[in-house]
């Protein structure tokens, strides 16, 4: 599924639970995986993408070095599967949190192929250099 667009602010309940948004939830009928993404953010992902994810980081942890067989172990580790509640929450886990800097307000975008989780703050420090790039044609 290549769709996942837009983007949504829930904050974290007491018991590190967040609220997926309605629009996004029908991927996720069979539950989803967390994992520590690029520049900071958590990924969400699908059943079908996390395991053409995992096939990508073996294939390449396999051809590579050292420093990919440590990338991919790092991921492996700190990726977690989740389940869904009839109100679309879901626990993230202390680690997955503390990497992501989570702790309260959590904004959550679509990032076509998955869901990104994002300290508000990190998410725009992330994105003004590239939204300036894009309003000026890509120059």
């Amino acid at each position: 599924m290549f769709g996942f667009v837009g983007q949504f602010q829930h904050s974290l309940d007491a018991k590190g639970r967040l609220i997926l948004p309605a629009r996004f939830r029908p991927e996720f009928d069979r539950g989803g995986h967390l994992s520590p993404n690029t520049e900071g953010c958590v990924a969400l992902w699908t059943p079908s993408e996390f395991a053409r994810q995992t096939e990508e980081r073996l294939a390449q942890s396999r051809r590579g070095g050292a420093q990919d067989r440590q990338q991919a172990r790092y991921w492996a580790a700190n990726s977690s599967d989740v389940e869904f509640d009839r109100q679309g929450r879901f626990a993230l886990p202390a680690v997955i949190r503390e990497y992501g800097g989570l702790s309260d307000d959590v904004l959550i975008v679509g990032a076509l192929d998955h869901v990104e989780l994002w300290d508000p703050n990190r998410y725009a420090a992330a994105v003004s250099p590239a939204e300036r790039i894009f309003k000026d044609g890509g120059e």
